[in-house]
């Protein structure tokens, strides 16, 4: 039973809990695409540092996976964190927490249709609960408003992170079969940190002085990159590696339990009980959809 694996990825999970609060502080104080191309800078120097020290060199990889690795990069890191940045700027950090855990539902679902993997009917009735729970969620306990034009932008951004995110859990699984965790990690940071430079530049990054950025800002950037990104892709990419795509994402079910808990501590953010209803449905819905294979 691997339970080092599993306490790396709870550890993790709060890691990823606090890049909610982190982004959350952020958010207003630098533009969204700014934020996220200095977060997976400072990631990525951390990253080539990590890689060279623990597995002496860089491998270099064969032709058919650079492929793979800029999919990586633009969608683990550029779609995710622009949707993510932009998402915060307009719903609080707790809200959506609990939006992004719906992330192991829709892995389940994108293997269940592209990598054929069988949805049996207890994973059915997970799908059906935690979409119960989604809509409570990004409806913020008004189902009708997502009729009648109350679906913000922040949601629509978050549901983005959730896609984004799936897919870079499943494109990465393949190449983890040829490359090491780290340095998969490496590469789609720097690969998506290249991307992230143009919408950046756009807002016009390169033309602010550095010391406009705040102390608290730098801060937030700091450990969004070293700990949110560097230290925190690295543990889920070696647990998907151990144990598997599915079963390592029914651990981020933990992240919004983590992000509350910060929120409330250090944000003083409170959420709508409709709300925490509907996170307790994703929750119970994913791990339901998840049990049999968690359990094997």
């Amino acid at each position: 039973m691997p339970i080092l694996t599993y306490f790396s990825l709870i550890f993790t999970m709060f890691l990823w809990g606090g890049t909610f609060i982190a982004g959350r502080l952020l958010a207003g104080a630098v533009e969204p695409a700014s934020a996220a191309f200095l977060r997976f800078l400072i990631a990525s120097v951390a990253m080539v540092a990590v890689t060279r020290s623990l597995e002496g060199k860089f491998h270099i990889p064969p032709p058919k996976l650079w492929l793979p690795l800029i999919l990586l990069g633009m969608t683990g890191v550029f779609a995710y964190n622009v949707f993510f940045f932009y998402g915060l700027h307009h719903i609080s950090a707790g809200r959506a927490s609990l939006i992004v855990a719906g992330t192991p539902l829709v892995i389940t679902i994108f293997a269940a249709l592209f990598l054929r993997e069988r949805l049996t009917f207890l994973k059915t009735c997970g799908v059906l609960v935690s979409l119960a729970g989604a809509v409570m969620v990004i409806s913020n306990g008004h189902p009708g408003s997502l009729f009648t034009g109350g679906f913000g932008r922040g949601e629509q951004a978050l549901i983005g992170c959730v896609v984004s995110w799936s897919a870079y859990s499943l494109i990465g699984r393949s190449v983890l079969n040829s490359l090491p965790p780290l340095t998969t990690v490496c590469y789609s940071s720097i690969i998506g940190t290249i991307l992230l430079a143009f919408p950046a530049a756009r807002e016009g990054l390169f033309g602010l002085h550095l010391s406009a950025i705040t102390f608290l800002s730098w801060t937030s950037l700091a450990y969004l990159g070293l700990f949110g990104t560097a230290l925190g892709f690295s543990l889920y990419y070696k647990g998907i590696k151990k144990i598997g795509a599915s079963r390592a994402g029914i651990f981020i079910n933990l992240v919004p339990v983590f992000s509350l808990l910060l929120s409330w501590l250090i944000l003083g953010e409170t959420i709508r009980p409709a709300v925490l209803v509907g996170g307790i449905l994703v929750l119970a819905g994913v791990t339901l959809t998840n049990y049999r294979r968690a359990g094997t």
